[in-house]
């Protein structure tokens, strides 16, 4: 339920009105949204579960309680994101791969930007860490300035390449090492290890994906 009914309200929410006035604020459509069908969800769970009111306090705090620091773990590395390209280091990135890469090929700079966000999401953990760097240093001046891509695509695919970097990184604890404690399994790399066979056919297919659909 989370994810479909802000999928629609992302879609459809400015055409949804009460009276007159517009339900949703275009700025804010995605988060109303989300936090709609979160409310929608909770509804829905103790509709199913029958669970007392007060259950879902208890289970968050737990939840919580569990995670630890690591539940902290994808904010801090956005904010790193963005420290590291207030300091500079997208364009100190964008003079690396100029000198590297010819620029003049499309299919170059694709793979400097997807490949990039699959590295960046290696070493820092997070995809949300690796984006503002890898966007300002390679997305957006060599596929979007220089080749005319379309942004929305590019970011977005870009995104989802660096996401493939999050299942193949200890880095990415909360998702990747938090699971191995919580189910007390023996190998700590066993949710790698379960999840690479997923990952790497993934990053060929957005690789590909971003080729073909920037340019349209």
């Amino acid at each position: 339920l989370i994810p479909g009914v802000t999928l629609l309200i992302a879609l459809f929410g400015a055409d949804l009105r009460w009276h007159g006035a517009t339900l949703f604020v275009a700025s804010q459509q995605t988060l109303m949204g989300l936090s709609v069908a979160s409310l929608i969800a909770l509804l829905a769970a103790w509709r199913l579960t029958r669970a007392p009111a007060g259950a879902v306090l208890h289970e968050s705090r737990r939840l919580i309680d569990t995670l630890g620091w690591a539940a902290l773990l994808p904010l801090v590395l956005a904010a790193l994101g963005g420290v590291f390209e207030a300091a500079g280091v997208g364009r100190v990135l964008a003079t690396l791969v100029g000198d590297v890469i010819p620029t003049a090929s499309f299919a170059a700079c694709v793979l400097a930007y997807g490949l990039g966000m699959v590295v960046f999401t290696l070493i820092m953990g997070n995809a949300f860490a690796a984006f503002p760097v890898l966007t300002a240093g390679v997305g957006l001046p060599l596929l979007v300035r220089l080749h005319g891509a379309d942004p929305a695509v590019v970011g977005s695919l870009g995104m989802l390449c660096g996401y493939c970097g999050t299942l193949l990184t200890p880095m990415a604890a909360n998702f990747n090492i938090v699971p191995v404690a919580l189910l007390e399994l023996k190998n700590p790399w066993s949710v790698i290890r379960a999840q690479w066979p997923t990952a790497l056919p993934l990053l060929v297919f957005n690789l590909f994906a971003l080729y073909l659909l920037a340019m349209r």
